[in-house]
């Protein structure tokens, strides 16, 4: 960790703990942000799997299996 962000955690310690779950909260949000530009590719892949799977052209497959596999 640089100085700063030493620094900051330092002092971010030093509060109250409502203040100190305040902070994680705003820390969490600016890292899940989005940009705009894959926001819209993922709505637009959504989409076109929806659209797939209504067709039939793509096979659902059950979660069950799905995670059964996994663990295999």
């Amino acid at each position: 960790m640089q100085q700063s962000s030493t620094t900051v955690l330092s002092q971010a310690l030093e509060l109250p703990a409502e203040e100190r779950a305040a902070l994680v909260d705003e820390l969490i949000q600016s890292l899940e942000e989005e940009e705009p530009d894959i926001a819209a590719v993922w709505v637009a892949e959504a989409r076109d799997r929806l659209a797939a799977y209504r067709s039939g052209t793509l096979d659902a497959v059950d979660a069950d299996e799905v995670f059964t596999d996994l663990r295999g």
